[in-house]
């Protein structure tokens, strides 16, 4: 699927360089090139650059490439290796031999499966003095604090939203509210102690719940979805300052984040417990009492790096970039003005990039913690094609738990890449006082450096340092290894 974007001023779905000369030639793709929703511009420019299908209908798949097509604009050997690339995947993958039926669809199965997904991506980002996992029997009373937090969980919107059997939560809400209320779910879990509930846009209101209660459950948000941005990594409205005001009131609260990506938090430090939940999924709530009361020890890890402040960030700000406002219909069709976007930051990408600038992030790639502690240690590391890791694990806590071992790789300086880089990792299950020996065969593709003169990739000669932590940032075991050639 080639994109919207244009590079280097041309359309991706224009490109020859990437859809022809790299995808098709130098990956060898067998498959065929579709553009994403309404990316195509034109019909025989597109064709003879490689993309095999326009989606959605025929805008310019349609009379003019017929005509392009019949005065030999675009070749008819063109227009069949178009068909046979689409042809080819769809017998590779037995749509004729065994092509799809439609079946009832089962709602609890998915339900099940969507909270054992949730529950094993759910990340602990903070638990001060223990807080969680909470014990049922010593609550005496608990407040449920959030919007639309009586009714259900947020969703995403477009390509990732899904609307689960019997409709969304709150209709006629722009967002898409899964139907798990969290209330409804708290209450369930303590039959016998009052569970309160305030939206929370009352800010006074809400602290004077919280501080009336043993423990306070804040469930806040950040919607995104395709085809527009947030203005900003804060939570939207007021709910920052509802949740400094609740904590104030009860440190014994906790957070629950349903957002899609890295937001800064002013407040961090005066909250019990984080728990990003991310889009929590139709059984959202569920899946993080899940978590809350200790049925599931979290074993989720962050994808991506949460930095203290915007400005740590390698483009704070993107000023010909526009924002949909928090009451928008995110479902509609918005046109945006073309704007350039310079990619200045090499391979600086990421967690690399707060490494290789010495700014530390709120939390690290990889970040996760969870109701058990783990021990590294043993590293021994061999090279031949790539690198062959093995370590050990201790789980030296007193339950069952899953550590997300991950295995880093710093290049020779020669490199030019003064940062660590993910080379593998490995998720690996412990009962308490157990330990495992863990083996990761490292690709040395994993390993290279792009040669720009020789169009090659290759291994820079020299010393390899490698380390096993928990995280990008995380305290590691390293060792140091030789190897590698010329790229």
């Amino acid at each position: 699927m080639c994109a919207y974007n244009r590079l280097n001023n041309i359309y991706a779905c224009e490109n020859s360089y990437l859809l022809n000369d790299e995808l098709k030639k130098a990956w060898d793709f067998p498959g065929w090139v579709m553009p994403d929703r309404g990316a195509a511009h034109s019909a025989a420019t597109s064709a003879l650059v490689g993309l095999d299908q326009e989606m959605p209908g025929g805008k310019y798949f349609d009379d003019s490439f017929k005509a392009a097509v019949g005065n030999g604009e675009v070749p008819m050997a063109r227009l069949n290796d178009m068909v046979h690339h689409i042809l080819r995947t769809e017998f590779a993958f037995s749509v004729f031999d065994h092509p799809p039926v439609l079946r009832p669809v089962n709602p609890f199965i998915g339900a099940e499966e969507a909270q054992r997904a949730e529950e094993a991506g759910i990340v602990l980002l903070r638990n001060a003095n223990s807080l969680l996992p909470l014990d049922a029997s010593r609550i005496k009373t608990l407040a449920v604090i959030g919007e639309h937090a009586e009714a259900g969980v947020l969703s995403g919107s477009g390509s990732d939203q899904v609307t689960p059997a019997g409709g969304t939560a709150v209709p006629g809400n722009a967002y898409g509210w899964h139907p798990s209320s969290p209330l409804r779910v708290m209450r369930a879990r303590l039959p016998n102690a009052p569970v309160m509930f305030d939206d929370g846009i009352d800010i006074p209101r809400a602290a004077k719940l919280a501080a009336s209660v043993d423990v306070a459950v804040l469930f806040v948000h950040q919607h995104t979805g395709e085809n527009y941005d947030v203005r900003n990594l804060l939570l939207p409205h007021t709910q920052n300052e509802m949740i400094a005001a609740v904590a104030a009131a009860n440190p014994r609260c906790i957070v629950v984040l349903q957002n899609g990506g890295p937001l800064t938090m002013s407040w961090i430090d005066k909250v019990g417990a984080v728990v990003e939940a991310w889009y929590p999924g139709i059984r959202g709530s569920e899946a993080v009492a899940s978590i809350i009361f200790g049925d599931v020890n979290p074993s989720g890890r962050l994808p991506v790096t949460f930095p203290k402040r915007e400005a740590d960030l390698p483009h704070p700000s993107l000023t010909s970039l526009q924002y949909v406002p928090e009451n928008a219909d995110h479902h509609a069709h918005i046109d945006f003005p073309p704007f350039d976007v310079n990619y200045d930051k090499g391979l600086k990408v990421g967690y690399k990039w707060f490494e290789a600038e010495h700014k530390e992030p709120l939390f690290p790639f990889g970040f996760g913690l969870c109701y058990t502690r783990f021990a590294h240690s043993g590293l021994k590391v061999s090279a031949a094609e790539g690198l062959h890791v093995t370590f050990e694990i201790a789980n030296t806590g007193e339950r069952a738990g899953a550590e997300v071992a991950q295995v880093y790789a710093q290049l020779p300086q020669a490199a030019g890449a003064p940062f660590k880089r993910l080379i593998g990792w490995e998720k690996v299950p412990l009962a308490a006082h157990r330990s495992k020996t863990v083996s990761i065969d490292v690709d040395p593709q994993n390993l290279a450096i792009f040669n720009v003169q020789k169009n090659a990739w290759g291994l820079v000669p020299g010393d390899y340092t490698v380390y096993v932590g928990s995280s990008a940032e995380s305290p590691p075991t390293t060792t140091k290894v030789p190897m590698g050639s010329e790229p």
